[in-house]
C-alpha cells in the first residue's frame, strides 16, 4: 500500500492537487452549515425564498459548469480557468458581506458561483491529464483519494466555522472563505503549469464523442437518482430519528458523525480496489445497498438500528461520492474537462433535486413514506445501470 501511495507523487502536480481541493472542501464547508441561517435570520428571508434562492443559484452553476466543460477539452487553459473559478467562488462568498437586498444577492452569487463552480472540476480534470502523462496506473486510486480529501475537508471545516462564527459574526465566515478561495488562486497562479486543451480532432471523431456523450446520459440520471436520495436521507433522517423514532439531538449526532467517519477510509480501501472491482459493478452495488438502507429505514423502530445501519449509508457514499468521478472519467476518458463536469453537474441536481423532492414528500405526505420514494428511486436507478452495458474505452 505504502509503495502505491508513493507511486501517486509520480504524477506532476499531484501535491498541489491534493492541497487545492482539501482547501476547497474545508472552504466550501466553512460556509454551508450556515448559510440558511445567516440567510433567514440575519436577511430576513423565508424558507420558501431561501429555497428559490439556492435553486436558482445552483442551476446557474450547472449552465456555467456545461458551458466551461464542452470548450474546456478543445481550447481553453486549466490553469486560467481555476484562477478565473477560484477568484470567482472568494467574490460570490463576499457578495453576501456587501448586498442586502434579494435580487441583487441573487444575481451576484448566481453569477459568481456559478462561474466558481467549474473549479474542481477542472481540478479534477487537470489531474486526470497528469495521470495520463504520467502513463500512471493508479488513475482510479488517485481519483479516489483526491475525492475523500473533499470529504476530509467537510469533517473538518464546520468545527473551524464554528470557531470563526463564535468569535466574531457571520462577516468573519464569509471573509474567511473568501480567503481559502483566494489562496487556491494564487497556489495556482503560482505553481501550476499551464496547460491548454487544445487538440487537433478530426470530424470523425468529434461525431463520434457525439454520440458517446449521449451514451452516458442514462448512467448521469442514475447517478443524480442516487445522490438524490443521499440528500434526502441527509435532510429527513434527523427527522425521523427525532419525531417518529423518539430519539435524541445526541443520536443525530451520532448517525451524521458514524456515516461521515466511516465513508472516508471505505473511500481509501474502494480506491486501492480499483484493480479488483469495475466502477459499473460498483455503482450496481451501491443501488443495491440504498435498497437495503431504505428497507431498514422504512421498518425501523428505535434510533439504536439507524446508527447501526451507517455502515450501509457509508460504503453507499463512499462509492457514489468516491468512485462516481471515476465511472464518469472511464466512461469519457478522452474527455476530462466533460467527464468530470458531468459528474458535477449530476451532484449538483442530484442534491436540488433531493432537498426539494425530500422536503414536499415530507410535509405533504410524511416522514416515513419519504423512504419508500427513496426505495423506489433506488431500484430505478438499479435498473438503469443494470441495463447499461459500458465499454472500456467510449472514445478514441
Amino acid at each position: 500500500m505504502y509503495t502505491r501511495l508513493k507511486s501517486l507523487f509520480s504524477i506532476k502536480g499531484y501535491r498541489l492537487f491534493i492541497i487545492c481541493v482539501f482547501l476547497i472542501g474545508i472552504g466550501i464547508s466553512i460556509t454551508m452549515p450556515y448559510l440558511a441561517l445567516y440567510c433567514t435570520e440575519e436577511l430576513g428571508m423565508s424558507a420558501g425564498a431561501f429555497g428559490a434562492f439556492t435553486a436558482v443559484s445552483s442551476l446557474s452553476g450547472v449552465l456555467a459548469n456545461s458551458i466551461i466543460g464542452k470548450y474546456s477539452d478543445r481550447k481553453l487553459n486549466r490553469k486560467r480557468i481555476i484562477i478565473i473559478a477560484t477568484i470567482s467562488s472568494a467574490l460570490g462568498y463576499l457578495s453576501y458581506t456587501a448586498f442586502n437586498d434579494y435580487v441583487v444577492l441573487l444575481v451576484m452569487v448566481s453569477f459568481f458561483s456559478g462561474l466558481g463552480a467549474s473549479a474542481m472540476p477542472q481540478i479534477y480534470a487537470y489531474a486526470q491529464e497528469s495521470a495520463n502523462e504520467s502513463k500512471s496506473e493508479e488513475k482510479t486510486f488517485a481519483m479516489s483519494i483526491l475525492r475523500s480529501l473533499v470529504s476530509l475537508g467537510f469533517l473538518i471545516g464546520p468545527l473551524f466555522g464554528t470557531l470563526i462564527l463564535g468569535g466574531g459574526n457571520y462577516r468573519g465566515l464569509f471573509l474567511g472563505t473568501a480567503a481559502i478561495f483566494i489562496t487556491v488562486s494564487a497556489i495556482v497562479f503560482i505553481f501550476l503549469p499551464n496547460r491548454s486543451a487544445l487538440r487537433k480532432t478530426k470530424s470523425v471523431d468529434i461525431e463520434k464523442q457525439a454520440i458517446n456523450r449521449k451514451r452516458i446520459w442514462s448512467p448521469m440520471i442514475a447517478i443524480i437518482f442516487l445522490l438524490a436520495v443521499n440528500a434526502i436521507n441527509g435532510i429527513i433522517t434527523p427527522l425521523l430519528i427525532v419525531n417518529e423514532l423518539h430519539g435524541t439531538h445526541t443520536d443525530v449526532g451520532l448517525v451524521v458523525s458514524i456515516c461521515a467517519g466511516l465513508e472516508i477510509p471505505i473511500m481509501f480501501v474502494l480506491g486501492a480496489l480499483g484493480k479488483k472491482l469495475s466502477n459499473h459493478s460498483l455503482m450496481i452495488s451501491a443501488c443495491f445497498i440504498s435498497i437495503l438502507y431504505n428497507i431498514v429505514l422504512i421498518v425501523s423502530t428505535d434510533a439504536w438500528q439507524l446508527i447501526v445501519a451507517q455502515i450501509l449509508q457509508a460504503v453507499f457514499v463512499a462509492i457514489v461520492m468516491g468512485n462516481g468521478l471515476g465511472y464518469f472519467t472511464e466512461l469519457l476518458p478522452n474527455s476530462p474537462g466533460m467527464s468530470s463536469t458531468m459528474y458535477y453537474n449530476g451532484s449538483i441536481l442530484g442534491r436540488l433535486l433531493g432537498n426539494l423532492g425530500g422536503g414536499l414528500v415530507a410535509q405533504f405526505v410524511g416522514i416515513r413514506d419519504v423512504y419508500w420514494v427513496c426505495l423506489a428511486v433506488a431500484m430505478v436507478a438499479f435498473f438503469i445501470l443494470r441495463s447499461y452495458k459500458p465499454q472500456k474505452q467510449l472514445e478514441a
